[in-house]
């Protein structure tokens, strides 16, 4: 590595950290915001800024993108308003150099981010959803390898599995007299909520114990009636913000084993693995926005014009995203779609500037 490239790298790496430190700050203003009007029993002060810290890594993953694009935009515009680019071309640094040293902050951004997707931000953001479940409801026991254990008056409640719909399988409710002794055990496949502390119970066998015998009855359908409700149960239901790379992948192919809907997880994954590939796109783009445009733009219009071109790029995505899941398209192609469209953009602007 030369001098040059490094110090354009260095530089590059410099402006998109103090850019992602200001836009990771700002999103976590309007979280902050957010959670504040969720104050109630035991989530106070403290637990809302522990939810807000634990949540961070995994918007900074989200927000690499965005910084590397801003980031590498603010720099090279300053190095070329003040002809530092232009006596770099003169002393032998060509336009691709100049692109090497942008891919190779690009790649140590990447190394970073995937670094917190993979291993820090899900177990932060299962923590900082039990947290903050945990202190709105004091029912909640223990989250475990077994399931979620709550306790409801003198009901004891496990639920093995939860999904994001209001759905809960393989629930099982264990109900203790004055004496701590256990006098009924229902298990039911499902639960469904109805609204208003009612939930449906599907598929019900009831177990009640006695001293002298063991009643058993099953029905197909029961009411309970119960103050849980199912956001609280968000501490058990599979998040794609939970899960690293790998486990998205085992989870994918966990549902098509047994027969279930699994294309949001698909797409999740899929996004996932595109995102270090759109930061190097993003630093692209940079390129010739500096190289091709004159040097009298100012810092801020150059800020300006990676603000919209980030903004644009997440819009475009997000429409690409939910057209692929209404029409249950290929979740790669939708995946790799927007980056490259906007690839064949970053070249073609470069093609022209070489030109």
């Amino acid at each position: 590595m030369n001098v040059l490239t490094y110090y354009i790298s260095k530089e590059i790496l410099k402006g998109s950290f103090i850019t992602l430190l200001i836009l990771l700050t700002i999103f976590n203003l309007f979280t902050l915001a957010d959670e504040l009007k969720d104050l109630a029993g035991n989530y106070g002060l403290k637990e809302v800024f522990f939810f807000v810290a634990l949540t961070s890594p995994s918007v900074l993953f989200q927000l690499v993108p965005a910084s590397a694009l801003i980031g590498s935009l603010f720099v090279l515009g300053t190095l070329g308003n003040n002809r530092e680019l232009v006596a770099m071309q003169a002393a032998g640094l060509s336009v691709l150099g100049i692109i090497k040293a942008v891919m190779l902050a690009g790649l140590v951004l990447v190394c970073m981010s995937m670094l917190f997707a993979e291993f820090i931000a899900p177990v932060s953001e299962k923590l900082a959803q039990k947290i903050k479940m945990t202190a709105l409801n004091e029912s909640v026991i223990i989250n475990s390898t077994y399931g979620v254990w709550l306790r409801e008056g003198s009901s004891y409640v496990n639920v093995r599995q939860a999904e994001d719909d209001g759905v809960l399988s393989d629930i099982s409710i264990y109900e203790l007299d004055d004496h701590r002794h256990l006098y009924q055990a229902i298990h039911a496949d499902k639960a469904i909520f109805l609204g208003d502390k009612t939930w449906k119970l599907q598929n019900v066998k009831e177990s009640v114990i006695s001293t002298q015998k063991i009643q058993v009855n099953e029905q197909a359908e029961r009411i309970w009636l119960s103050s849980i409700a199912p956001n609280l149960l968000k501490i058990v239901v599979v998040d794609p913000n939970n899960l690293s790379l790998y486990d998205l992948a085992m989870y994918v192919e966990f549902l098509k084993g047994n027969h279930q809907k699994s294309h949001s997880y698909e797409a999740a994954f899929w996004g996932r693995a595109v995102n270090p590939l759109t930061t190097f796109i993003m630093m692209l783009v940079s390129a010739p926005f500096v190289i091709g445009i004159h040097r009298g733009i100012s810092v801020g219009e150059r800020i300006m014009i990676g603000v919209v071109i980030g903004m644009g790029f997440d819009v475009f995505n997000r429409i690409i995203n939910h057209f692929g899941l209404i029409y249950n398209l290929n979740p790669p192609l939708i995946a790799l779609l927007p980056s490259l469209i906007v690839l064949a953009l970053a070249l073609f602007g470069l093609k022209k500037t070489r030109t």
